[in-house]
Formats: structure tokens, C-alpha cells, sequence
């Protein structure tokens, strides 16, 4: 018998301009599919060119310098829809989909195609339904009283996954859908007799409970807000 965690999956990755999936926007994505542990990646990916500086701190992290981008880039809106038509033939053909931190990617997407195609992820979605798998949310809920970051190198490293040396979207990507297969190995005593969709549902539960735990603070000191919303959280009301 194949479970689910050895079967065909899906991963989406993003690099972005910063933090806030209100207002940054992305500069790279990719899709990862894979059919089996072990099976060979396909990979898809888009470079944009965002229209807003890329700051330096980002750049930092992923490599992605003004020039680059503007030289090498395309232009959001087709990149975005490319993307969103990309995520829903997935859901179409109900194979799931990874994101590592869900509500931060998928919103992000979602806020980057109300900005430039005046619509929603939820548009492109349809009536197919979302089937997501964060690696966050499964590891804070199968593994709840470990201390230590939980950041993708942390969970990779924990879970014996070797990621690709880049540091671009396909890798984080690969990466991640990696770390899931490495989960449902580790505690498929308690995950093989869930579907995905099953899955989807309750790391929705699992993710606002999580939310309502103990406060997470920000490096100043103050207390970090973590919304309770997941895959995607709802668009913020316009301002009086």
C-alpha cells in the first residue's frame, strides 16, 4: 500500500521583497512536482521583476539584486496568473500541495493577484477544492513540546533532509515537499490512516490552536501577533 506521503505531491516556493504579505511582493516563484519518494523533480520557474526596490536585506538572502530582476524579470501580471492557473491545476487534478508557512506564500499570492489581475486566489481556485501541507504547522502539532526554531534549514536538518545549496524558490520548495515525505515517515502511526484533504482541515484546527498558545515574541521584545487564519488569511478591510 502507497500512503499518501509517498505518492505524487506538489510544492510551491516563493522569494520575496520582505516579510509582509499585505505589502512586499514576490521576485521568484517555482512549482516542484514530484510522483513518488525518490521520483525525479520537474520543476517550473518564474522571475519577476516586482516594480518596487528590492531591498538590500532581501537581497541578502536570496541574491536577487534591482538590476537582475529588472533586466531578467518579467512583469507581474502575467507571472501571477501563470502561477495562480498553475495552483489550481493541481487542486484539479487533487494532488497536494506543499507550502512551507502557508499564510504568509498563499496570501502573498493572493494579495499579488488583487494588485495585478484584479482578482483572488479564491477566483482562479473555482470550485476546486485547496488541498494544502505546511511543514510548520505538521511539526508544531506532531512534535508540540520541542523546544528550538522551526524555521525550513531547522525542521531540514531535524528530519534528515539534505536541501539543494541554492537558495532560490525551487529549493525551498523541493525542500519542503522533501520534509513532508520525512514526516509522514516519522509518525505515520499517526498520519497514514489521513487523506490529504483530511489533513488540510485539521492543520486549519491545529494552526489556530497553535495561534491561541503561548505568546511568540518579535527580537525587540514585543509580543508577536500571529493570526489564526490558515492556508490564507482574509483580506485586511480597506482603511476609513
Amino acid at each position: 500500500m502507497i500512503h499518501w506521503f509517498d505518492g505524487p505531491l506538489a510544492a510551491f516556493g516563493t522569494e520575496t521583497t520582505g516579510l509582509d504579505s499585505e505589502e512586499d511582493r514576490i521576485v521568484s516563484a517555482a512549482l516542484v512536482l514530484q510522483d513518488m519518494t525518490g521520483g525525479r523533480f520537474r520543476v517550473t520557474r518564474w522571475l519577476v521583476s516586482p516594480g518596487i526596490p528590492v531591498p538590500p536585506g532581501a537581497t541578502e538572502v536570496h541574491g536577487l539584486t534591482d538590476e537582475h530582476l529588472q533586466r531578467n524579470g518579467r512583469w507581474p501580471a502575467p507571472v501571477m496568473e501563470e502561477l495562480a492557473r498553475a495552483l489550481a491545476e493541481q487542486c484539479a487534478t487533487r494532488r497536494p500541495v506543499v507550502v512551507m508557512d502557508a499564510p504568509f506564500g498563499l496570501t502573498l499570492l493572493d494579495r499579488e493577484l488583487r494588485r495585478h489581475r484584479a482578482s483572488s486566489l479564491a477566483g482562479y481556485l473555482g470550485d476546486q477544492p485547496l488541498c494544502v501541507l505546511d511543514p510548520r504547522v505538521l511539526d508544531r502539532h506532531l512534535d508540540r513540546y520541542r523546544k528550538g526554531r522551526r524555521a525550513l534549514g531547522d525542521l531540514c536538518e531535524l528530519y534528515g533532509v539534505e536541501p539543494d545549496g541554492a537558495h532560490d524558490a525551487a529549493a525551498g520548495a523541493a525542500a519542503s515537499l522533501e520534509l513532508v515525505r520525512a514526516l509522514g515517515r516519522r509518525f505515520s502511526a499517526r498520519l497514514e490512516r489521513l487523506s490529504p484533504s483530511e489533513l488540510h482541515s485539521l492543520q486549519a484546527e491545529w494552526h489556530a490552536a497553535q495561534a491561541r498558545g503561548p505568546a511568540r515574541f518579535e527580537s525587540s521584545g514585543a509580543p508577536k501577533a500571529v493570526d489564526p487564519a490558515w492556508p490564507l488569511r482574509p483580506e485586511l478591510p480597506a482603511a476609513a
